[in-house]
């Protein structure tokens, strides 16, 4: 007995600061998995599950598709934006007409800031050694 394998509709990565969310899309019933963990245990509170599930009520989309995220990096908000925008880049592979709405919702920006790196010499980024005229 052969098992019918699902066909993947798209994949997609989506980043926020230093996280990273590898994305699956699929047509399902939509189950969300993250990590190899349900959706809800892997994101405690209800803020960060409301970010992650924003797209596909934004798109209409909620319960048409399963979700399997691989997420690194960064915490627990920076990996909910980065599933986000994972998820919207990934519906835009599947239906292009959603691309106007997710892209006024702000969904298809990735958000850039990092911590900015400790220059040498410098007790950190941008704080300086107290000045001494004497």
């Amino acid at each position: 007995m052969a098992t019918k394998k699902a066909e993947i509709e798209s994949i997609a990565t989506g980043r926020r600061k230093t996280a990273i969310a590898r994305v699956r899309l699929t047509k399902g019933s939509g189950q969300i998995v993250v990590n190899d963990r349900k959706f809800e245990d892997y994101f405690a509170t209800t803020d960060l599950r409301l970010i992650v599930e924003a797209p596909f009520k934004l798109v209409e989309g909620v319960g048409q598709y399963d979700v399997v995220a691989i997420c690194e990096g960064g915490g627990p908000a920076g990996q909910a934006g980065a599933l986000r925008h994972g998820i919207s880049r990934a519906l835009i592979q599947a239906d292009e007409n959603l691309r106007a709405v997710l892209k006024k919702a702000g969904f298809l920006t990735r958000d850039p800031r990092m911590k900015e790196r400790k220059k040498p010499g410098q007790p950190g980024a941008r704080r300086r050694f107290q000045f001494s005229k004497r």
